[in-house]
């Protein structure tokens, strides 16, 4: 399945910084959005407005698959109050080969960018990369796919049986032989 990202740059109050990057939203991608080539897994991002409260860009060329052993990373985000979708994302400093030509210009005046480089549903994958020092920001996932997700959840998800540990005191004492 392929998605696009829609990310927002918001205007801040802020005497240190006047912006800030925040995807908003993933969307299905059925071609809709762009004219390129659609089977490439290429990223491509393209500018779509501006307005008081900043800019909106729309990244496309996202392929999600699922993956059994990431089963229960996917049960704990259907579980949760929100399901969501969590957006890695990088601020790049060659981001001109990720924007189409139209839209390079309007970035230009920018040193670094905000470019989308995943889409992930599992909390476990998340979690491994912001363990690894990548931007993780979770987008509220539509009912459609959070149901579409649940299905997958409950055709693969098998929770191992929990053990009863023994407390310590029921093990036996470790003491030295006497002598």
């Amino acid at each position: 399945m392929r998605f696009a990202v829609l990310m927002r740059k918001q205007n801040i109050d802020n005497p240190w910084i006047s912006y800030r990057w925040v995807p908003q939203e993933v969307l299905p991608d059925f071609g809709q959005f762009h004219s390129q080539d659609f089977e490439s897994n290429k990223i491509i991002g393209q500018f779509l407005g501006r307005d008081a409260d900043g800019e909106s860009w729309l990244f496309t060329g996202y392929e999600l698959n699922l993956f059994l052993d990431e089963a229960e990373g996917y049960y704990l985000n259907v579980s949760a109050t929100t399901p969501c979708w969590f957006v890695m994302w990088r601020l790049e400093e060659d981001y001109g080969r990720y924007l189409d030509e139209q839209s390079i210009a309007i970035a230009n005046s920018e040193p670094t960018f905000a470019v989308p480089h995943r889409i992930v549903l599992s909390y476990n994958e998340a979690a491994r990369l912001l363990d690894g020092g990548e931007s993780v920001d979770s987008v509220p996932m539509s009912s459609e796919h959070a149901s579409w997700l649940q299905e997958y959840v409950n055709e693969h998800y098998h929770p191992e049986p929990k053990k009863r540990h023994r407390p310590a005191s029921f093990k036996g004492a470790q003491r030295p032989a006497e002598e």
